[in-house]
């Protein structure tokens, strides 16, 4: 496929995932109209060579995989995460003061503050509601797919040292208004609009984890459409590479998998993040399904290959000396290679060797990120998930600018050749 329809089919991946949970609903929409079959955590599995399968981990985290003709040929695993720094909205959300309706939130992951100021924001998640049994209450996606709250600045008026920054504090200033509640106060309205929005009894709401996100949709930009600026590109752009590696990369020979992840940005020590053993469990049920052994399992995870896919930092243009001197990545300049002495990124000389010659095999584009010896920089999931899964591992990405923003920019060439390359690392 061209840069432009797969850059239109990111953008339509972006839309339709404004939150974890969405992004694995969609993601198993994608991968069940390509023939894959889910598998529940809770029952046996019967697996066959040439099936291909997925399992949804609590909703927000994703496995699929594919075995074809020989299993033991190879294993090749590709991980990215499906969170993104944003707001969050706590329980008795609701706050009524001097008529306004505001709503009580929390910052989620090392976000850009200042950048959701002034949008129009909805709100997506999973409301979860009373059932016939306490241990299993009803799940509901949910997603208003409407502008419903905003956070407005403070008028330069008001504060005459706006432009030389300012600090934002997260229980004060970064509350939404959502309604005018008048005078009589309402400390139920956020409940209300709810139970109203999607069509389910207050009384029945038990809980809910809700993400805050802006409504402007992506869009491709530039003089020459060469860039697309819009929410999530970290780390959906990863998201959306892995699903088309599996689905168009199957190899005749090997297990292929790939792991969606939730709470990369908080950390991924979680039940459903990259620092659990889910993965690992996952894997070894793989194995004994297909009677091999747990000495088969532990030979194939030594020989065999995973990448670990996040954005990484372009160059920026107007403050290019916070990148490394040598090292710099540009935006439409090709998939990234992220190095660090420290192993914030996964990676060796054989890991850098093996993903340089895919790409050179493929005239697939490439370029190095390493941070300045005086920032510490970012890191991911890579060397978290091959702590407990002791594979050799290499951390790549598509740069973008404003990392953690509202809003971020990428090169539409950059999604093609990311995608070009998982294709090839799966067949």
């Amino acid at each position: 496929m061209t840069a432009k329809i797969i850059s239109q089919d990111l953008l339509e991946f972006l839309g339709k995932s404004t939150s974890p949970y969405h992004t694995v609903a969609t993601s198993a929409d994608i991968l069940e109209s390509s023939g894959f079959m889910e598998l529940k955590a809770g029952e046996t599995w019967n697996l066959q060579v040439g099936g291909t399968y997925y399992i949804r981990i609590y909703d927000s985290s994703l496995i699929a995989f594919h075995i074809s003709g020989i299993p033991r040929a190879g294993l090749r695993i590709a991980a990215a995460h499906t969170d993104f720094p944003c707001l969050k909205i706590k329980p008795a959300a609701s706050i009524s003061m001097h008529g306004y309706g505001k709503v009580n939130v929390e910052v989620y992951g090392g976000m850009i503050r200042s950048s959701w100021l002034d949008r129009p924001l909805s709100v997506a998640g999973k409301v979860v509601l009373r059932g016939e049994n306490p241990f299993h209450p009803v799940i509901k996606l949910v997603d208003a797919r409407r502008p419903v709250m905003t956070i407005p600045n403070l008028a330069i008026h008001m504060n005459r040292q706006i432009n030389e920054g300012i600090e934002l504090n997260p229980q004060k200033d970064m509350l939404p208004l959502m309604t005018m509640t008048g005078e009589k106060k309402n400390e139920e309205f956020f409940l209300d609009f709810l139970s109203s929005e999607f069509s389910c009894e207050k009384k029945d709401i038990l809980s809910y984890e809700l993400t805050i996100y802006p409504t402007e949709t992506g869009c491709r930009m530039g003089l020459k459409n060469e860039f697309i600026s819009s929410p999530r590109l970290d780390n959906l752009t990863s998201v959306k590479a892995c699903l088309t590696g599996i689905i168009e990369g199957k190899r005749e020979d090997g297990i292929d998998v790939i792991a969606l992840f939730d709470n990369e940005e908080v950390g991924s020590s979680t039940k459903q993040g990259a620092g659990s053993f889910v993965l690992p469990h996952v894997l070894q049920r793989v194995y004994t399904a297909l009677g091999f052994t747990a000495e088969d399992y532990l030979v194939d995870i030594a020989c065999g290959f995973m990448l670990s896919l996040d954005v990484a930092h372009a160059m920026h243009p107007n403050v290019p000396e916070k990148n490394d001197i040598t090292n710099f990545p540009v935006l439409n300049g090709g998939v990234t290679l992220k190095i660090a002495a420290s192993q914030a990124y996964a990676g060796d000389a054989e890991a850098i060797a093996v993903v340089t010659a895919l790409c050179q095999d493929e005239n697939i584009p490439f370029q190095y990120f390493v941070n300045r010896s005086d920032i510490k920089g970012g890191s991911t999931l890579g060397s978290i998930l091959s702590a407990n899964l002791p594979i050799r591992t290499m951390d790549i990405g598509v740069p973008i600018l404003a990392m953690h923003s509202a809003r971020e920019t990428m090169g539409i060439k950059d999604q093609e050749a990311m995608e070009n390359l998982l294709c090839k690392f799966f067949s």
